[in-house]
């Protein structure tokens, strides 16, 4: 993810020589005083740190634009402020250990019943669903708003009816 960025950040934040959460933690107290699409620039040494911020930003709307390297061990994290207020579902439908086409046949079924508008938070386990669901959505005119890896093989899918 190493490139040569020419966003210019709205904040630096420069944590070198703290561990562990700590960067992830001062990054997240800023994002949160920043306007939407506003850059963080995060500068840490800690070697954890690109797993921690990439593991975050995959369970929130922010997004990691790029990385540099710095003087010595430091790294340079561009963040973006995400856009939108954390999502919230209608239904949710925990389908874990069920595997495809399970979690689109049971989601299709809620959805039936749902209003337009609303939105159901789809939880699956099966290693097709990323695919399966986005597939699904582009071909019946559902929307897809958002879709993350939560944990371990595990995705969440927030799939609006229209």
């Amino acid at each position: 993810m190493s490139q040569n960025l020419a966003t210019k950040p709205t904040v630096t934040l420069d944590l070198t020589g703290l561990t562990c959460p700590a960067p992830l933690l001062g990054a997240k107290r800023v994002l949160d005083d920043l306007d939407a699409g506003q850059v963080l620039l995060l500068v840490s040494d800690c070697p954890g740190t690109f797993d921690d911020v990439s593991a975050w930003v995959n369970h929130t709307d922010h997004e990691l634009i790029g990385t540099e390297k710095g003087e010595g061990r430091r790294i340079h994290y561009y963040l973006r402020k995400g856009h939108s207020a954390p999502l919230k579902a209608n239904v949710v439908l925990d389908i874990r250990g069920v595997s495809c086409p399970g979690p689109i046949v049971e989601a299709k079924k809620l959805l039936d019943g749902m209003k337009s508008g609303e939105i159901l938070q789809l939880i699956s386990s099966c290693p097709g669903s990323p695919d399966d669901v986005r597939a699904w959505t582009k071909s019946t005119g559902l929307e897809l708003v958002a879709a993350r890896a939560s944990a371990r093989n595990v995705h969440e899918f927030f799939i609006r009816k229209k």
